[in-house]
This record gives C-alpha cells, sequence and structure tokens, in this order.
C-alpha cells in the first residue's frame, strides 16, 4: 500500500506544499482583514445613505453604489492584470503573496460591503425606531442596535467573503501570486504534475470545509446571545 501511494505522488513536494499552504492563509487571512475594515464601514455607509434610511443621502448612495458595483462586476482574473500597476506602485511587486493581497482585497471589500448592507437591512426597524425614541444618536443606532443585531448575519458574510477569498487566492497563481495556486498551475497544469494538481484542489476544499464549519459555529453562537 505504501508503495503503491508512493508512486502515485511520485511528484510531490511536501515541503514545498507545506509553504505554499501557508502562504495561502497568509493571503487569505491579510486580505480578509483589510476586506472587513474596509467592507464594513463601507456597508453601514450604504445602508445610511439608502433611501428611507437615518442619513438617507440619493447622491451618497448613488456614487458608493456605482464604485462597488463595478469592483464586484470586473472578473477577479481580469482585476489581478489591471491592478498590476498599482500593486507595484503600492507594494513595489506585483509577484508572491504581498503582490497578491491588494487586488484580493479589491475584490473582497466591496463583495464584503453589500453583504454587511443586506445584513442590515434584514434588522427588525422596529429596534432602531425604538432606539431612536429614546433619543439615541445616528451613532449610538448603529453601534447600540444595528451592529449588535445584524451581527450574525455580518460573521456569515465574512465566512462566505473568506471562502470566496480562498478561490481568489488560488486565482492569483496565474499571475504569479504565491500559494496553492502558483503551484498548482506551474506543476499540476503545466508539467502535467497531475498528482500535485489533486493535492493542492484537495487542501483547498479542506480549507473551505474548515472556514465554513468554523463560520457556522460562530453565526450560532452569536445567534443565541
Amino acid at each position: 500500500m505504501e508503495a503503491l501511494m508512493e508512486n502515485l505522488l511520485t511528484n510531490v513536494d511536501w515541503t514545498e506544499i507545506g509553504w505554499a499552504s501557508w502562504d495561502t492563509l497568509v493571503m487569505v487571512g491579510m486580505s480578509l482583514l483589510f476586506s472587513v475594515l474596509i467592507g464594513l464601514p463601507l456597508g453601514v455607509m450604504l445602508f445610511l445613505f439608502g433611501k428611507r434610511q437615518l442619513l438617507e443621502q440619493p447622491v451618497a448612495y448613488a456614487v458608493l453604489s456605482f464604485v462597488v458595483n463595478i469592483l464586484r462586476s470586473v472578473p477577479f482574473i481580469i482585476l489581478l492584470i489591471v491592478m498590476i500597476p498599482f500593486t507595484v506602485m503600492l507594494i513595489g511587486t506585483s509577484l508572491g503573496v504581498a503582490g497578491a493581497i491588494p487586488p484580493l482585497v479589491a475584490g473582497g471589500a466591496p463583495f464584503f460591503a453589500r453583504l454587511v448592507e443586506t445584513s442590515l437591512r434584514e434588522v427588525d426597524r422596529g429596534i432602531i425606531e425604538a432606539t431612536q425614541a429614546m433619543g439615541a444618536t445616528v451613532k449610538q443606532v448603529v453601534f447600540g442596535a444595528l451592529l449588535p443585531e445584524a451581527l450574525p448575519g455580518i460573521i456569515a458574510g465574512i465566512t462566505v467573503t473568506a471562502i470566496t477569498l480562498v478561490s481568489y487566492a488560488a486565482m492569483s497563481g496565474v499571475v504569479g501570486g504565491g500559494g496553492l495556486g502558483d503551484l498548482a498551475i506551474r506543476f499540476g497544469y503545466q508539467r502535467f504534475q497531475t498528482d500535485v494538481m489533486v493535492i493542492t484542489v484537495a487542501l483547498l476544499v479542506i480549507f473551505v470545509q474548515l472556514l465554513q464549519m468554523a463560520g457556522d459555529r460562530l453565526v450560532l453562537y452569536f445567534s443565541r446571545k
């Protein structure tokens, strides 16, 4: 059995697989952090500036919505290529883990912002009106009522965004972004090493499953509070 496994996995360098897995985790982790930091306030603004909301601003909402929709509508593989000059200017390189993070954030932040806006829209309007009736300011309504009530939905949105970023991180391998995607393309595709391709795909599936399980547990935990 061991001999059979060795023959099937002759091209697999487990050290390189390990480093590629670590690079993928770093890319997803860092891009998720910045996507949440940018997307959360952006989603809150989209909600507040919306029709019949606390700070209704049709023009501001239209501008923000337009920018978010543009970034969401561009296929990520195209976004990777289009952002190369900006990434080089910002980071100094468009290759490797560091070079992949700016386009990952540009793809993840607007995606998460829409999920936040949707979660906030699902908050019972009666809760908002009751908070306002007690003399709460907009800031107090947002931090004291909206975000706590929408927290399970926001956590679910973070989970969906993280899983999306796993697939984006794999795609970044096309332009030398590093991680498992880069490994799969350089060895699995270009050198026809099917065993390497199978291992990288299996690891990506495992990452997604673990992220979904963790997200589901967190949503369940905060839903009970």
